[in-house]
């Protein structure tokens, strides 16, 4: 056990995890779980960078459009390549496409954001009365 102690505190990491990067999943979480998350970061970080590989890049695309369209965010930077990955399976590493999306806010953004809690809020009142 300590060896595996050793070896975990021994790893170095070529790119730091950044507070600000969402890793999406297409399995993992819902859809919106996403949205919702990437318009925190945006209020904490101003810029949210949205990642994910192969089949949950279509994902990402929808979640960047839907903080578009909705008027909360601006595209900064897109960035595609691809990457090994070791194939369980077959023991030998095959490649995988690769997106970040880099979004930040929009002129408008906390307005919107304000706009939206306060129609929370009333409808929250709404139901209790």
């Amino acid at each position: 056990m300590e060896d595996v102690t050793e070896a975990v505190n021994s790893l170095t990491i070529n790119e730091p995890h950044k507070k600000n990067r969402i890793q999406v999943s297409n399995t993992k979480k819902p859809l919106f779980f996403y949205v919702n998350l990437a318009k925190r970061y945006m209020q904490q970080h101003s810029e949210v960078e949205l990642s994910a590989l192969g089949m949950a890049i279509a994902t990402v695309v929808t979640i960047a459009e839907i903080l578009k369209n909705n008027g909360l965010a601006v595209e900064k930077k897109i960035t595609t390549s691809t990457v090994d990955v070791k194939d369980e399976s077959r023991g030998r590493p095959i490649q995988k496409a690769k997106i970040e999306i880099l979004l930040g806010k929009s002129e408008n953004f906390d307005e919107l954001m304000a706009a939206a809690a306060e129609e929370r809020e009333a409808a929250g009142g709404d139901e209790q009365s």
